[in-house]
């Protein structure tokens, strides 16, 4: 801790100390919010369509979620492409490692989230979605020669959609902030 009088919060100034809280994002330009939230329900409605194709569910919860982290809040870690395809990969590896292991019950589908978590943390992929994904294989049971390559093509699909998205509108923030 700091002994230095200017770093103790009763010496800061109330209006510095209110931008070093942070606040909530300002509300998106009516455009750019209609834009975001088209994007993201396109790239999910192809999801759908995909699986009505394959006779395969494609479309997820925790694709849902993704879809609206990298269409929504463009910039944050968890929502750049690493995050997104490497976090699902581990996260539906933990699935099946621990329902292999434990079987399928709630527990088993928690512990799988929380092995999940880790494995996200020390890749450097925070992906909160992917935690689902173990969850929703452990309850489910996906057979796994068709629900990873599916799950991998439906993140990348989400990833490209988002990139193109962004690219479309004039004065999107850039998207993704990093690849790799």
């Amino acid at each position: 801790m700091s002994t230095d009088a200017s770093a103790r919060p009763e010496t800061v100034p109330v209006a510095r100390r209110r931008r070093i809280a942070g606040r909530a994002p300002a509300r998106p330009a009516p455009g750019a919010a209609v834009h975001n939230v088209s994007a993201a329900t396109a790239a999910l409605l192809g999801l759908v369509g995909i699986g009505a194709v394959l006779h395969e569910p494609v479309l997820i919860p925790p694709l849902a979620a993704s879809a609206a982290l990298v269409h929504c809040a463009p910039a944050l870690p968890l929502a750049q492409p690493r995050s997104v395809v490497v976090g699902h990969m581990l996260g539906a590896a933990a699935g099946y490692a621990m329902a292999a292991v434990g079987g399928g019950s709630a527990w088993v589908a928690a512990l799988a989230a929380g092995v999940t978590l880790a494995l996200t943390t020390l890749a450097r992929t925070p992906h909160s979605p992917a935690c689902a994904t173990a969850v929703v294989i452990v309850l489910q049971a996906p057979a796994p020669g068709r629900f990873v390559p599916l799950l991998l093509g439906a993140t990348v699909l989400l990833v490209l959609t988002a990139w193109s998205a962004h690219r479309v509108r004039r004065g999107a923030p850039k998207y993704p902030v990093y690849w790799w």
